[in-house]
């Protein structure tokens, strides 16, 4: 015999199951520590690869002029200023990514625990 309610919440959660869920569980799998820190060395990484970037498009830009004051520049200054840039750069972007993840891990495991109140539910419905 089949049970409306129970046809009802397999539908829900197959749903959540195929969208949302599927991101959550990744997440879920981890500890909060280590979903954030795999996620801060990956910005970490992904974020001096942008600022090399970045910084070889900016003396890319106006390499001329770059190569004609090099000589009457202290290189040894504009190094450590190149280096304050870096630090700061990525500071601020895995500071942003560490919010984010964490806000992130938080409502997947809210989610996720919803989802196994649903499972928990589901099963009691077969038990009866």
């Amino acid at each position: 015999m089949l049970n409306e309610d129970r046809i009802v919440l397999m539908t829900k959660m197959a749903s959540y199951e195929q969208g949302e869920g599927r991101e959550n569980m990744s997440i879920g799998r981890y500890f909060r520590g280590d979903y954030i820190a795999l996620r801060l060395l990956r910005a970490f990484l992904s974020g001096t690869i942008a600022f090399v970037l970045g910084f070889g498009l900016y003396i890319l830009y106006d390499f001329e002029e770059f190569m004609a004051d090099i000589y009457k520049m202290d290189l040894l200054t504009f190094a450590q200023n190149v280096l304050i840039w870096y630090v700061v750069f990525v500071v601020i972007y895995c500071v942003a990514v560490y919010i984010i993840s964490a806000y992130r891990y938080g409502k997947a495991k809210k989610s996720l625990k919803c989802y196994y109140h649903n499972l928990k539910k589901l099963e009691n419905m077969y038990r009866q």
